[in-house]
């Protein structure tokens, strides 16, 4: 967009200045405005800023007995430091010596995984170092104590109070180093640990050492991963750039450390935010524009293409210019335009745009005076990632994915590159040498395939032609059973009365091969606007009615909402909403009906297909949790359990609770409930329960074991005094960056459905498993991880990975095999419909049905 030639008068009279506020009412430090504030790029050794305007800090992490120092945020390592404390495998008496399973057809497998070696015994030696006199600038303390490099080796970590060598230089050292200035200054060098290569502290300690090692290569680090801004990709119909990249992660293997490397894609709009604040200036009410401009930036990340990092927009300070000063270290003013001139050779072309403000993350090694934020000048951040418009627009999406999605053949091709030139860089090389480290070939690993399932019709038993997808088999078989659909609603806009009544036909057509007898509806056309919607709803919606059928005209998200929100609080009545743009294509209805009348037998409480479940008094329950989309400080759970014994019926139960973290409060509740409502319907007690969580990111394994499991527990208990059933509790995983691929006459290409991998590329302490369950019909196929923390019904690794393909089977909104197991899958809808849409508990009405599909 091409800048106005008139700078917009951002200062608008109805609008306070802005505060970056560390508490309420308080405004930021504002010391240093420099994106790097508070970083020490010129620190030599490790843990000198992450690329992301959040540098590491130094603290206290436990492993075991002992307690050691390192990076407390050195990327994805530091983030899951904590799950390296959980050994859940010991506790499980069926697979403390053998967790692979025997069973399906074994195929071998390349993988993204590359062996690291270090030689035998080898050791970190930790040291604390102490000055004497103490003073505060790691720069000086680091040069001081490097210039005794004879004594500590080449290979050397120092960060402010702790020494990493890769040798023992005894317990104790005293040293002595002299200033500029000629000062004396005394060192003394400590002991502290001897560190196993398999230890959490190196593993995390190998991570921050590989940021050295891309750093080598020119590359920098934005977020968690590394990118190569010297070789982007150029969109230019979109105005879109991508870097490429690598997501790189150190593991503790069955038998070795190794380094998992997968490709990665940052996506960058040529557009600053300046140009999006004044494309939204031009648009938009003036006296609104403050209040829609923090609406639309606040909590995006942005890119300083100048230092190529990336900050969260928090804060939009109105008062502040380029015009402005702020104090520099040494006491003296300079103003953010001189600033930016002397340090970047950048001269601000619009003086008179408000300043962002992004929130630095506080260190237990800050100075109480650090600065609390920084300020960002609108007209050097480039926005990031997509807007919601980018990601509707067919051809855009199509056009990335052809750089992003890439097949496992160019994906080997990159992580070959990768290791290439690792080691053909002379210091990438030499970084890794110093330390002993060797990085090996990537390593091969032995995989199982699982049988394909039989899908079970109300009176066929069907083989999948494909075991991804049975479509065509729910358009030639009924279902198993479904109630008749003799009391419904239909609501379309006056103009869209032509394709409503055709979907009707269509509708009745698919639904009599279905098996599921639908009468006509009552059918009230409606004017062409979301109010028109909500009033008719508030006229005719009874408690009678079985469901209502919405054709909305528009793709307006307040309009489905207020449907949405109306039918499951106010009159809780299942519902079904459809954008008259879906049924544009005269062609596809057939194939649309067929879907649309799916999700109407689901609502109304039927059950579509099953396949075989051995076990008996089974029940089956998913648990997942989002953010609450327009209050972020909520979180809503969502806990779906099975209540028959063909896992084809499900009760839900979704609450709404104030907490900032993943943590579930509410388990014991929803627990007790699921258990009376399968009583309700079973005239027993379940005898056996398997509960599959997921949205459990990086280091909260320990907090599902310490508080959600126990919460499990306890609500047997309650239940009963007696009562005290089985219970497994598996952690399910989808964004886990381990890839495998298998190697054909065709070339290298995505493993087969139903593939499993439970040896060679898992951790020894636990009791884990990769399933690939989904299709991949382009790009390179992502396994889902599961984590067994707790397994009292003792099954054999291979009944307890089959149970999760069967639920793979069992989502009712695809016919065909999914990522994840479905019980997962219903609680992520239930929990996005009330995160994005509703905002509140649905009525308890509902709560038999998949009314959120």
């Amino acid at each position: 967009m091409a800048l106005q030639e008139k700078p917009i008068d951002f200062s608008l009279k109805n609008k306070e200045p802005g505060l970056a506020r560390d508490s309420p009412g308080q405004a930021s430090k504002m010391s240093n405005p420099r994106p790097d504030a508070g970083s020490s790029k010129d620190l030599q050794g490790i843990g000198s800023g992450n690329g992301s305007g959040r540098d590491s800090g130094i603290g206290t992490i436990s492993a075991g007995e002992n307690r050691y120092v390192l990076a407390e945020r050195g990327g994805r390592n530091g983030r899951n430091l904590q799950d390296f404390g959980i050994n859940t495998r010991q506790t499980m008496a069926h697979v403390k010596d053998h967790k692979t399973g025997t069973s399906g057809a074994p195929v071998k497998l390349m993988t993204n995984l590359f062996g690291l070696t270090l030689p035998t015994q080898w050791k970190l030696y930790q040291y604390r170092v102490d000055f004497s006199p103490e003073f505060a600038s790691r720069k000086l303390k680091t040069a001081l104590l490097y210039s005794h490099g004879e004594t500590l080796g080449r290979a050397r970590a120092f960060h402010g109070e702790i020494l990493f060598l890769s040798r023992n230089i005894g317990k104790l050292n005293h040293l002595e180093s002299t200033t500029r200035k000629g000062e004396t200054v005394k060192i003394t060098i400590t002991l502290t640990n001897q560190l196993p290569a398999d230890s959490p502290v190196c593993i995390q300690f190998f991570g921050i050492l590989f940021k050295k090692v891309f750093k080598s290569l020119n590359m920098y680090q934005v977020g968690r991963n590394y990118y190569n801004p010297a070789d982007p990709v150029i969109i230019p119909q979109h105005r879109l750039m991508l870097w490429p990249g690598f997501v790189l992660s150190i593991m503790k293997l069955e038998s070795q450390l190794a380094l998992c490397a997968d490709v990665s894609h940052k996506v960058l709009r040529n557009e600053t935010v300046l140009d999006s604040m004044k494309a939204l200036y031009s648009k938009v009410p003036k006296e609104r524009f403050t209040d829609i401009c923090e609406k639309e930036l606040l909590g995006l990340v942005v890119l300083t293409r100048y230092n190529n990092k990336t900050y969260r927009v928090d804060d939009i300070d109105w008062s502040t210019k380029p015009t402005d000063s702020f104090p520099r270290k040494d006491g003296s003013e300079i103003t953010y335009t001189d600033y930016y001139s002397q340090q970047y050779s950048i001269n601000i072309s619009d003086l008179q745009q408000p300043m962002l403000v992004s929130t630095l993350k506080a260190k237990k090694s800050d100075n109480p005076d650090a600065p609390r934020a920084v300020h960002l000048i609108p007209e050097l951040c480039y926005l990031t990632g997509l807007s919601s418009r980018a990601l509707s627009d067919f051809r855009l999406m199509k056009d990335l994915s052809m750089e992003t999605q890439l097949d496992p053949e160019r994906r080997q091709q990159r992580l070959q590159r990768l290791a290439d030139s690792i080691q053909r860089t002379p210091e990438a090389s030499a970084e890794l040498e110093k330390w002993g480290l060797r990085m090996d070939k990537q390593i091969p690993v032995t995989g199982r395939i699982a049988p394909p399932e039989r899908i079970f019709m109300r009176d066929n038993v069907c083989t999948p032609g494909s075991p991804a997808d049975w479509a065509r088999d729910t358009r030639n078989e009924k279902v198993i059973c479904v109630a008749p659909l003799q009391n419904w609603l239909m609501l379309f806009s006056y103009r869209n009365a032509d394709v409503a009544e055709n979907l009707l036909q269509c509708l009745m057509k698919v639904a009599s091969g279905m098996g599921f007898h639908m009468d006509m509806p009552r059918i009230v056309q409606v004017e062409d606007n979301p109010v028109s919607f909500l009033r008719t709803l508030q006229k005719n919606v009874t408690p009678d009615l079985q469901l209502v059928f919405c054709v909305i005209p528009t793709n307006q998200k307040d309009s489905y909402d207020s449907i949405k929100k109306f039918l499951s609080l106010d009159q809780p009545v299942p519902s079904q909403c459809v954008q008259n743009r879906t049924l544009g294509r005269q062609q596809m209805m057939m194939s649309v009906a067929n879907k649309i009348a799916m999700q109407m037998i689901c609502k109304l409480g039927g059950e579509l297909w099953a396949v075989e479940i051995p076990l008996k008094a089974l029940m089956v329950v998913g648990i997942d949790i989002n953010k609450d989309a327009v209050n972020k400080s909520m979180s809503v759970v969502g806990f779906v359990a099975s209540t028959n014994a063909r896992l084809t019926r499900w009760h839900s139960r979704c609450i709404i609770q104030k907490t900032t973290s993943d943590f579930a409060d509410c388990l014991k509740m929803c627990m007790k409930g699921a258990i009376q409502n399968w009583q309700r319907c079973n005239n027993d007690l379940p005898n056996r329960i398997v509960v599959y969580r997921d949205g459990v990111g990086d280091g909260q394994l320990k907090m599902v074991v310490d508080y959600e499991i126990p919460q499990l527990l306890s609500s047997f208990r309650e239940t009963k005094t007696s009562y005290c059933p089985r219970l497994s509790v598996i952690v399910v995983r989808k964004k886990c960056i381990s890839r495998f691929y298998t190697q054909t006459g065709r070339g290298i290409q995505n493993p087969v459905l139903g593939t499993i991998v439970d040896s060679e590329a898992t951790r020894p302490e636990w009791y884990d498993f990769y399933l690939i369950s989904q299709n991949a019909r382009q790009g390179t196929v992502n396994p889902t991880y599961y984590n067994v923390l707790l397994d009292e019904n003792g099954l054999k690794p291979d009944h307890m990975q089959r149970l999760t393909y069967k639920l793979c089977h069992l989502y009712y909104n695809w016919p065909g095999v999914i990522r994840v197991p479905a019980p997962c899958q219903y609680a992520h809808k239930l929990t996005f419909l009330v995160g994005q849409s509703i905002h509140r508990e649905p009525s308890p009405e509902l709560s038999h049905k998949l009314f959120y599909l």
